[in-house]
């Protein structure tokens, strides 16, 4: 975090409004360059995200798309659009299950690898590089389906702006369809001895700042842009901010497994890459799926 020295020069000459608007720039510079340096690693074939089999397996699906497809159902013909889309693996796997997919994130980098891989597999998927809250102003038309997939949330400072820009890119009619890590998982310290060990916000106004040299997937080499900044948003903020934006709730599955080892040692692989507490299996949620429609 800053320091209290950086912040009294800051308060003595900026206004609260001014500060603030500062201070969300320093976050998400700080973690466009932290996106930017792990597409660079994820988009090797020698990492956890195996992007090479999409180029030798023209119809193989991500695994977290996998794992919701009967969830997601029929999606051949919809308008769809992929918010941090990151290098577009699940991008182009709802693309093979027939919808005409938009893939959009803040980083670059990200936006390069995945439209380098698509260059390679042949599939029709279009990116776009903007931030998530300037999707509306950066995508024309309306969507059928709004996507968002695992490990997205924490990285967006407001979900309210979110919910709302959510809203703005739905047809009447058009749904979102969410698969996100569950906040109790965020609030665990999993380096605490004896099982899950409450210790961080559940409830997160005010993001929390990690400096991590390993990324979250098997790769050859360290991250140099370390740092980044992250914010737990509990079910019922998510919740929440979807009716606010006028989206009605049709659908809010807890899972018992995330589709990455959140606690390494203590979790066993399942199908799809799936990962669930082993000795304490059941005892917390470890993801969800929510589904949230647009009225006609």
């Amino acid at each position: 975090m800053w320091n209290q020295t950086a912040y009294a020069l800051f308060s003595s000459s900026l206004s609260p409004h001014s500060i603030t608007r500062a201070m969300d720039e320093h976050h998400a510079k700080t973690n466009q360059a932290n996106w930017d340096n792990r597409a660079v690693l994820h988009a090797r074939p020698d990492t956890g995200y195996c992007t090479r089999q999409y180029v030798d397996d023209k119809t193989g699906l991500s695994n977290v798309v996998s794992f919701d497809r009967l969830r997601l159902g029929d999606i051949r013909g919809l308008r769809a659009v992929h918010l941090q889309c990151h290098i577009g693996t699940d991008t182009l796997s709802l693309a093979r299950l027939g919808a005409a997919v938009t893939g959009l994130d803040f980083s670059a980098a990200s936006i390069a690898a995945a439209r380098a891989l698509v260059s390679e597999t042949g599939d029709a998927v279009s990116f776009v590089v903007s931030d998530v809250y300037a999707a509306r102003a950066s995508l024309p038309g309306l969507f059928d389906l709004v996507y968002t997939g695992i490990g997205a949330l924490c990285w967006l400072p407001d979900i309210a702006g979110w919910a709302g820009v959510v809203a703005s890119l739905l047809a009447p009619g058009g749904r979102l369809f969410l698969r996100e890590g569950h906040p109790i998982l965020s609030a665990v310290d999993e380096r605490i001895a004896g099982g899950p060990t409450l210790r961080f916000p559940y409830f997160n106004a005010a993001p929390m700042e990690w400096d991590e040299e390993n990324t979250y997937v098997d790769a050859p080499q360290k991250l140099d842009a370390t740092r980044s900044f992250q914010w737990n948003h509990g079910v019922g903020e998510v919740v929440t901010a979807l009716i606010g934006a006028g989206l009605r709730i049709e659908v809010l599955e807890e899972h018992d497994s995330v589709p990455w080892e959140a606690m390494p040692g203590a979790m066993e692989r399942r199908g799809l890459d799936e990962w669930a507490l082993k000795e304490y299996s059941g005892c917390m949620p470890l993801s969800y799926t929510l589904v949230a429609r647009k009225p006609e």
